[in-house]
């Protein structure tokens, strides 16, 4: 443990070093490198193909594959889970020749949430990418850290996640079509036109596979989410953070929901994708979005409250998000340098069980900066 830490620290003094920026609540200082190395822009109107987007972008900023949902083991204990791969292209010039140079680094979190432990079981990796360490395809989704590795093949994918005192080894079967959010995939995050991503999310996967916990080996089955975004300007100046919700709903529906927090509190911008059962999909507008706070629970570790119980308007429905458990926050300032709330929850609405999903709050603490 102690070595990967020792390991982890030192790569990212090493990339400020590189990069010559220093970072301060989200400014960075100007440099030649970062003038050298621009990220592509993202601009509407370009069009979402597969097979070739489930693959990484590397000409953009920041990428990230994220994987979430609900397991059930054979004793039916209700378990969540979280397995994201994040690609970042550091304000490096591209044309330094250098074998060590990080022209791209990966970053890998895992997580289990677990109520009878009371918190998560979490886990994190940083490796920059070539050199037989780490590696993002182009042609389609296979990214991996080490042993940690998410595959797509066919109709499905595959997470194999070997972690401190914990593991994963899942098969994610498609039982959908991915969900383009935002303007055929082009989701605004922001006033401005450049602070936008290219978003789509594949809800209702259908799991099957095997975990360990401190050597204790589940056999699990359950239901996930999977979102691929890239972006090259995600949070504008005034932005403090998100909060965002995935659901897969009882009935085969879906949804998706987000807001942008201002540095002055209150919501900047916000979005959404509803898919129903029968294939038609609603495109949620800032006007059709409202995260309402409830409970609030304050972690012990870090001092930073979350509020843990929501009720969201999306379009006319009212949907209220309860945890599976309090304590899902992860600290990944290792990696990304956040701590942040991500964790299951179940969905009601009208006081009856709708839906299972996840929720993530970020910008609690701090205002989010994105490495």
């Amino acid at each position: 443990m102690f070595r990967r830490v020792r390991s982890a620290t030192f790569l990212l003094a090493l990339l400020a070093l590189l990069t010559g920026a220093v970072s301060h609540r989200g400014a960075a200082a100007p440099s030649a490198a970062a003038a050298a190395s621009r990220a592509a822009p993202v601009l509407a109107g370009r069009a979402l193909t597969f097979p070739a987007d489930y693959g990484s972008h590397p000409q953009y900023r920041t990428e990230w594959w994220y994987v979430t949902g609900w397991l059930t083991t054979a004793h039916h204990e209700m378990l969540g889970f979280q397995v994201t791969f994040f690609r970042t292209k550091p304000a490096i010039d591209d044309g330094n020749p250098s074998a060590f140079t990080p022209h791209q680094l990966l970053i890998a979190h895992c997580a289990l949430s677990d109520p009878k432990r009371g918190h998560l079981w979490q886990d994190q990796r940083i490796r920059r990418a070539g050199m037989g360490l780490a590696e993002a395809a182009a042609d389609n989704t296979h990214v991996w850290i080490d042993h940690w590795s998410l595959h797509h093949d066919a109709a499905a994918y595959t997470a194999k996640i070997n972690a401190e005192a914990f593991s994963f080894d899942l098969t994610l079967t498609e039982t959908q079509v991915p969900m383009l959010n935002g303007d055929s995939g082009f989701s605004r995050k922001g006033p401005e036109a450049q602070s936008a991503s290219y978003y789509y999310s594949v809800p209702h996967l259908k799991v099957s596979g095997a975990i360990v916990r401190q050597d204790q080996p589940d056999q699990v089955t359950g239901e996930a989410w999977l979102d691929h975004e890239w972006s090259s300007e995600y949070l504008d100046a005034e932005a403090a953070g998100w909060d965002w919700i995935s659901v897969n709903l009882n009935d085969g529906a879906a949804l998706m929901a987000f807001r942008i927090r201002g540095l002055r509190g209150g919501q900047r911008w916000a979005g959404g994708s509803l898919r129903g059962a029968d294939g038609r999909l609603q495109i949620l507008q800032p006007a059709d979005v409202e995260f309402r706070a409830g409970r609030q629970w304050t972690s012990a570790r870090t001092g930073i409250a979350y509020p843990v119980q929501w009720r969201i308007r999306a379009g006319n429905r009212e949907i209220d998000l309860q945890p599976l458990l309090d304590d899902q926050e992860n600290d990944t300032r290792l990696s990304t340098g956040a701590i942040y709330w991500e964790g299951a929850v179940q969905a009601y609405e009208q006081r009856q069980l709708i839906g299972r999903g996840y929720l993530e709050m970020t910008g609690y603490g701090e205002r989010l900066r994105l490495r």
